[in-house]
C-alpha cells in the first residue's frame, strides 16, 4: 500500500478534480490477502477451498474455562474433525445444557399439576398424547 497515492488522490479531490483511475488505487485486501483472515487448511480441504468465516454482528463476551488434559484433547480432536472452532463448540454445548437444565426446572414446577390429574411416569403422558 502507497501513501503517495492515497494521498494524491485527496489532494485531487478536493481540488475538484475527478477520482484517480483504479490502478492507482490502494489494493482492496480480501480474505485471501490478509493472513488472519485465511482460511486455515483444515476449512479449505473440507470446504473445497471455500473459506469459512464467521463473524457475529453482536455484543459478546468473554468466558475462561480450565479444562483437563483429557477434555482439552478430546474438544481438539472434535474441532478438527467438524471444522468448527473450539469456541463454537463450547458455545454449542452450554446452550444444550442450559436447555436441559431449563427443561428439568420446567418439569419439576409442574410435576405436582401433572400428578394431580393421574400423570405419574412418562409412560401415562405418552400413552395420552399417542
Amino acid at each position: 500500500m502507497r501513501l503517495t497515492n492515497r494521498a494524491s488522490a485527496a489532494g485531487a479531490r478536493s481540488a475538484g478534480a475527478h477520482a484517480p483511475a483504479p490502478s492507482t488505487l490502494p489494493a482492496r485486501r480480501t480474505n485471501a490477502t490478509v493472513p488472519y483472515l485465511a482460511a486455515p487448511a483444515s476449512c479449505r480441504r473440507w470446504l473445497g477451498g471455500a473459506a469459512r468465516i464467521t463473524l457475529y454482528d453482536m455484543k459478546t463476551a468473554a468466558l475462561t474455562i480450565r479444562l483437563d488434559p483429557e477434555l482439552q484433547r478430546q474438544l481438539a480432536r472434535l474441532a478438527r474433525r467438524t471444522g468448527r472452532s473450539r469456541s463454537e463448540l463450547a458455545r454449542d454445548a452450554l446452550r444444550r445444557q442450559l436447555a436441559l437444565t431449563q427443561f428439568a426446572d420446567i418439569r419439576r414446577r409442574i410435576l405436582p399439576f401433572a400428578e394431580a390429574r393421574g400423570y405419574l411416569t412418562d409412560e401415562d403422558v405418552f400413552r395420552d398424547v399417542s
